[in-house]
């Protein structure tokens, strides 16, 4: 990624890294993670259909911390909740691990990217089970494409009214945080010309995208009944906006990340919401209203993230200005300074974002990966070795060119 000179986060000491006293520190948020992955053949490099096998191979290691997902390419790796990052990350690599050696018993590799990069068949290959088989009879053709992968992170906040307010909060935060993530240039053999095509692909929904501003539980539960008698979601699990109150945990869902490439990543993101979420809960029990962008700003601010990434410009949803993307990223982190402080992750966030701005985002290294011999392989080869380490390296001829990944 070529970055411009921006300006970092405040060292510690600065004025906008030390908030006030406040007197007794809030205790930290709790933060779990739910990562999608893809399978793989390390020999022809597409995606193979066996979730299911491999999530029930995996179920022995890792219990309820492995599922399956919509289509039978896809599975799921879910972490504990933490409240320290340190033990974050070191439970993410060892799921991935884990997810690694029940795939490698079947010849197979787990990829960490948000779309197929080679080898997708449509319609693709459900998972069986009910709910899959309702959610197809309802969404038709919209099933076909979904073997989209994400990076949920849940956030705790046990009040209700103040999980809708975070929310509210958040949505001009939103499109920043799908720049940060995108990881899902290329769909299929082709590169989309997009940082994240999940995104893109998820948009299709009736019910994703960023959320509603809600005035309270009543009316965000109202509208949730609405869509459910209307048949527009199958239950309140269906609800696909970036945020959302957990409908089974004491969480609020951020659901609008790429799969990351690395732990790294993940651990990045996971640190950057719960200082979203803390700085949000800070300004809600001081009696702040959140900001409300034009839903129609918001939503062109979330296509220009997904298509510009990181390398890219940003439309800034209060301001309706394009700046570059990481001077948005900036000042995020600038906003969250006090809270990372607080929590301890300043220095991971500074470590983890000066990474991004020199080696780029997911979408970005996938690129480059490709732009070293032109082959669709090479992207394969490096996101199964960024996604875990110590997976085997693919068996097929390694990075041969592949011919020009088609471009839309």
């Amino acid at each position: 990624m070529t970055s411009q000179p921006q300006q970092q986060l405040p060292p510690d000491d600065s004025p906008a890294a030390c908030p006030a006293p406040l007197g007794e520190p809030p205790a930290l948020l709790s933060v779990g993670v739910e990562e999608e992955f893809l399978l793989v053949d390390p020999v022809s490099r597409s995606v193979r259909p066996e979730g299911p096998q491999v999530a029930a191979a995996a179920a022995g290691e890792l219990g309820q911390r492995v599922g399956t997902e919509l289509t039978r390419y896809q599975l799921e790796g879910r972490t504990d909740p933490h409240t320290h990052l340190g033990e974050a990350l070191a439970e993410l690599r060892s799921v991935r691990a884990a997810l690694a050696r029940a795939a490698a018993t079947r010849g197979l590799r787990i990829v960490s990217s948000g779309s197929p990069i080679t080898g997708l068949v449509a319609p693709v290959p459900l998972t069986p089970g009910p709910r899959y088989a309702e959610s197809l009879s309802l969404f038709r053709a919209l099933d076909d494409e979904q073997s989209a992968c994400a990076c949920h992170v849940h956030v705790g906040v046990a009040d209700p009214r103040e999980a809708i307010e975070v929310s509210n909060h958040l949505r001009p935060w939103l499109p920043t945080l799908t720049a940060l993530a995108a990881n899902s240039p290329y769909w299929d053999g082709r590169d989309t010309g997009y940082a994240s095509w999940r995104t893109t692909t998820w948009g299709r929904w009736p019910v994703a995208g960023p959320p509603p501003y809600f005035d309270s539980p009543a009316h965000f539960q109202e509208l949730v009944d609405e869509l459910i008698l209307t048949r527009t979601v199958l239950d309140q699990g269906g609800l696909y906006w970036d945020v959302r109150p957990s409908h089974h945990l004491p969480t609020v869902e951020v659901r609008v990340a790429d799969a990351a490439l690395t732990p790294e990543d993940t651990t990045l993101l996971a640190a950057v919401i719960r200082a979203l979420v803390a700085t949000a809960l800070k300004a809600i029990r001081a009696g702040e209203r959140a900001p409300r962008p034009a839903p129609a700003i918001l939503r062109a601010a979330s296509w220009r993230a997904a298509r510009d990434g990181l390398a890219g410009h940003a439309l800034d949803p209060l301001t309706h200005r394009l700046i570059p993307a990481a001077a948005q990223v900036e000042r995020m982190l600038r906003a969250l300074s006090p809270a990372l402080r607080h929590s301890g992750d300043l220095d991971l966030v500074r470590t983890q974002w000066e990474r991004l701005r020199v080696q780029g985002s997911g979408a970005d290294r996938q690129r480059a990966a490709y732009r070293h011999r032109s082959s669709l392989h090479d992207v394969v080869d490096h996101v199964i070795a960024a996604t875990c380490p110590s997976q085997a390296p693919p068996v097929g001829k390694p990075g041969a060119p592949d011919g020009q990944a088609r471009r839309r």
